[in-house]
């Protein structure tokens, strides 16, 4: 059950006993309305800062998670350009490497000596 319904439940557990337990109360009705009256309106105001509380939880995880996806996706960026690089260095040193390949088996040509591949 989540938290949120538990609370409900034992705020307007709380609020009907209250109720009752004014109207069973030995006053004149005037003022067993007045105290039904204050006690809805602090039940009103106790609902208010449970979901106040509630909704500035909800922000502060909404807030945290946003933190760490921003720091998730920079750390996925850097080890991209990592990658890149490394990717970028290997494929210099094989130009390389072929380009002297290359120039070998060229200078073979000209000299008339047979090419292997």
């Amino acid at each position: 059950m989540k938290t949120g319904n538990i609370l409900l439940g034992v705020l307007a557990g709380v609020a009907i006993g209250a109720t009752m337990g004014i109207l069973f109360a030995p006053d004149k009705g005037s003022s067993t309305r007045k105290k039904i009256i204050k006690k809805g309106e602090k039940f009103a105001d106790d609902l208010e800062e449970k979901y106040d509380d509630f909704i500035e939880n909800i922000n502060e995880k909404f807030e945290d998670l946003k933190e760490k996806a921003a720091d998730m996706a920079e750390k996925a960026k850097r080890k991209a350009e990592e990658f890149t690089e490394k990717a970028k260095h290997e494929a210099a040193k094989v130009t390389e490497k072929a380009k002297q390949e290359a120039e070998r088996m060229a200078k073979k040509n000209k000299y008339g000596e047979e090419v292997e591949a």
